[in-house]
């Protein structure tokens, strides 16, 4: 997901697609452990993702 993207979104829909992506970088980690993913690098895109939104939220926040 873009910074142009996440800019774009409301407050409720940032929050909403903060605990969606919360929920799927822990799955991924899960099924990670269980055995290796094909693509290893998905952890850390969803987890740079989960960064930007939660960075876009606490930014709104504080203005």
């Amino acid at each position: 997901m873009k910074q142009s993207e996440i800019k774009e979104l409301s407050v409720a829909e940032l929050q909403e697609k903060l605990k969606e992506l919360k929920k799927n970088y822990s799955d991924l980690k899960v099924a990670h452990a269980i055995s290796p993913l094909d693509n290893p690098i998905q952890l850390r895109s969803v987890r740079r993702t989960v960064a930007k939104v939660a960075t876009e939220l606490t930014k709104r926040e504080l203005q």
